[in-house]
């Protein structure tokens, strides 16, 4: 069950609702956030970002994309090498879904029927992530698609949660946190561009070929990192202070991720330090917000 939640992708999860926390200690004040619905987003959100990487095993599975032959990560192929009921596995990730519906509950009741409604529409998009005839992850959108889901969604539910505001700008300041959840996609299928143009998956590394997929992936990475400075200094510049310790902090992850391959030898590498990259740069945003606590400074 650990190894289907897949917990090394659970920063794609928290980080989300940590933004929306520090967007609004900054417009509200410390003791105006509550720190019950904080814990229940977080529980919310990783039981949905497990029941996606439940889904996703599951699928392989059944469609036959994982097999003893073309997937040599034990934990990135469940069902193949424990041999756990496919049947099992699905009510498994029903059980996520429904615990963090009962969980959001909660959500409903203290801030109306809004986040139930971008909940549904993530469940939505959570089976034809990996579900029917030409599944989101066989096509090269799925980068935009889960980093827009987690990224914009989740982070903008969360902020209504703990605001009762509806800001637009919530999205705009969620693009670090839509980069680093897609870059997260993008290593998966970076490392898998051979054996899932062999699966007939659609992927944008199979789309557009191995060497344009690492320019890619590699600008991405700066416009990661350029992204939060820009936000920061336009709409939180009381936590421009932060901003140098975030580039020292970032300096070594980020170059060790720049020289990894992205091969399937080096897999587990990259998603250590993608999952490493995304804790830094994630805490450091966070960081810079909380620090401008005096409010928004709007242009």
């Amino acid at each position: 069950m650990l190894q289907l939640a897949a917990p090394h992708t659970w920063p794609a999860s928290i980080f989300p609702v940590l933004t929306a926390v520090a967007l609004a200690v900054a417009q509200l004040e410390w003791h105006a956030v509550s720190g019950i619905m904080v814990c229940v987003l977080l529980a919310i959100s990783v039981l949905f970002q497990s029941a996606v990487n439940t889904i996703n095993d599951y699928f392989d599975y059944v469609k036959g994309t994982d097999t003893l032959d073309n997937q040599d990560d034990p934990t990135d192929a469940v069902l193949v090498y424990n041999k756990v009921n496919p049947r099992s596995v699905l009510v498994f990730a029903i059980v996520l879904i429904a615990l963090a519906f009962l969980l959001g509950i909660y959500c409903i009741v203290a801030a109306g029927w809004a986040p139930l409604i971008i909940a549904l529409i993530g469940v939505l998009i959570l089976f034809l992530y990996s579900g029917g005839k030409t599944p989101i992850s066989y096509l090269p959108i799925g980068e935009i698609v889960s980093g827009f889901t987690f990224g914009g969604l989740v982070t903008y539910a969360s902020y209504i949660c703990l605001t009762l505001r509806y800001d637009p700008l919530v999205f705009v300041w969620g693009i670090p946190v839509m980069i680093g959840v897609g870059l997260i996609m993008l290593t998966n299928n970076g490392c898998d561009i051979e054996k899932d143009a062999l699966a007939g998956r659609k992927t944008l590394p199979v789309l557009i070929g191995y060497e344009n997929m690492c320019t890619l992936y590699h600008a991405l990475i700066y416009v990661w990192i350029a992204s939060i400075c820009l936000i920061v200094l336009l709409w939180f510049r009381s936590g421009w202070i932060v901003l140098p310790f975030m580039l020292l902090a970032a300096h070594p992850l980020g170059r060790a991720l720049l020289a990894n391959p992205l091969k399937p030898e080096t897999r587990g590498a990259a998603f250590a330090q993608i999952t490493s990259l995304n804790v830094a740069l994630g805490s450091f945003y966070a960081a810079a917000i909380f620090a401008s606590t005096t409010g928004v400074c709007l242009l």
